[in-house]
């Protein structure tokens, strides 16, 4: 009795019969894998308007991103914390004037400065020359006057020529 042909045929089979099981096991895991945390860029203006509209008037036009920074660098994989760090930055139009308005309002100092650098894909909406203004009287305010009962720290920029205001806005939710 021949025990090597036994053996082939189980080989055989298992192959035969263990490579589809492999190959559609492999299929099923990266078609329910998590895709890699994305944030797209936004257009929408309500939810700028809704925070901001009281002290900055109507915007229009702005490219935006808003995340949880904590999900974002970490991923879905991790335990939920107590608190959300939701972080809000991007480029408005503001109102006509309303650049020149806030800028030259009384009891606020504002200087030329840099932004600080925007999310890669925002980056093309910044302008490449532009004279940036800041003031920390007017960041202190506008955190100051958060409509959620959230800590809000964050820093804007103004851009009087174009009516642009550059905003990077850290909102904790507790």
């Amino acid at each position: 009795m021949d025990t090597r042909r036994g053996r082939t045929n189980r080989r055989r089979f298992l192959l035969i019969a263990g490579l589809p099981l492999l190959a559609v096991g492999g299929g099923m895991t990266y078609l329910l894998w998590p895709e890699p945390y994305r944030n797209p860029v936004r257009t929408d203006l309500e939810p700028l308007n809704e925070r901001f509209k009281p002290y900055l008037g109507e915007l229009s036009e702005a490219h935006w991103q808003g995340y949880d920074i904590d999900e974002a660098t970490q991923g879905s994989r991790t335990i939920p914390g107590p608190d959300s760090r939701i972080r809000l930055v991007g480029i408005a139009h503001l109102p006509p004037g309303g650049a020149a308005a806030v800028v030259r309002a009384p009891g606020r100092t504002f200087a030329p400065a840099e932004p600080p650098a925007l999310p890669g894909p925002l980056k093309k909406h910044l302008p490449a020359v532009a004279a940036w203004q800041h003031s920390p009287e007017f960041d202190a305010y506008m955190n100051g006057k958060s409509s959620d009962a959230s800590g809000a720290s964050g820093a804007f920029h103004f851009e009087v020529e174009r009516d642009l205001v550059h905003f990077d806005v850290l909102y904790l939710f507790s």
